[in-house]
């Protein structure tokens, strides 16, 4: 493996060590096997065991010129790959719990029954707009793109998106207040 002590001017970089990408690619191919078997064993799951130890890779070659040790590595890569298994169960146990909250949260009619009078006022409402105004409208809250995007998506400034966004629903308030 082509990892060495030396510095750029061939001296000690504090006992640090670098690596070319030739020896990244080097260890990958020496330690995927064992990490993904390892992965694979605690999450059952081979997309998900792939995962992990791709984020494991990419967690400590960030990490590797720190290293003392270059045996070290493959050690530090089953550490993190446990860390990171541990990490998803937590996060799916999170989500479970929430889902099983909100399935036994009881919905109100108005959750689950459309309001097709509202859509259709509003519907009506937005074909009334200037058409910037209302591509504006719906790419901010129909397609939920930021200000930015929107921006990029039309071709204009920010505050052209911000300035529109603002004409359009005062307009729409005021047609719901007009009683159209």
């Amino acid at each position: 493996m082509a990892v060495s002590n030396a510095g750029p001017a061939g001296g000690q970089e504090g006992g640090l060590v670098r690596v070319s990408a030739e020896s990244m690619a080097e260890l990958y191919e020496t330690h995927f096997g064992a990490a993904f078997r390892l992965a694979y064993l605690l999450t059952g799951d081979a997309s998900t065991a792939e995962d992990l130890v791709q984020d494991a890779f990419v967690k400590l070659i960030g990490r590797f010129a720190h290293l003392r040790d270059p045996d070290a590595f493959g050690p530090y890569l089953k550490r993190t790959v446990v860390n990171l298994s541990h990490s998803a169960f937590r996060r799916r146990r999170v989500e479970r719990a929430f889902l099983a909250r909100e399935v036994a949260r009881p919905m109100t009619a108005a959750e689950y029954t459309p309001d097709v009078e509202q859509r259709d006022l509003l519907w009506n409402q937005l074909q009334r707009l200037a058409p910037r105004q209302r591509a504006v409208l719906v790419l901010r809250y129909y397609e939920d793109l930021s200000e930015v995007q929107a921006a990029e998506v039309l071709g204009c400034s920010v505050q052209t998106v911000s300035s529109l966004a603002a004409r359009g629903l005062r307009a729409m308030r005021d047609q719901q207040g007009s009683g159209l």
